[in-house]
């Protein structure tokens, strides 16, 4: 894997029911693409082999979240990318402490 991205997509919602149905629309999107993510309080981190795909996920959510129903979207994206070799995996970074 040579990239990964967290992602924190934030909706404008008239209250935190519809906040909250907006980001479920989003992050079953994430999930529909196959690739490994982990959901947190704040943010969803996704694997990838591809820089490209990454960012085109990144794009696709703010949509995703419009088409749902938010007037305005605000995200915030971490991005970790070695175009040679390798980066940490989710399991590598917080495996030992995910409850079993």
């Amino acid at each position: 894997m040579s990239a990964s991205i967290a992602i924190q997509v934030l909706p404008e919602a008239p209250n935190e029911r519809e906040l909250c149905r907006i980001v479920d629309e989003v992050i079953a999107y994430i999930a529909s693409t196959g690739l490994r993510y982990e959901v947190g309080p704040f943010e969803t981190t996704v694997e990838g082999e591809s820089y490209e795909q990454l960012m085109d996920i990144v794009k696709e959510c703010q949509h995703v979240a419009v088409r749902a129903g938010a007037p305005k979207v605000s995200a915030y994206v971490k991005v970790v990318y070695r175009p040679q070799g390798e980066i940490l995996t989710i399991e590598q970074k917080i495996g030992k402490y995910q409850r079993r």
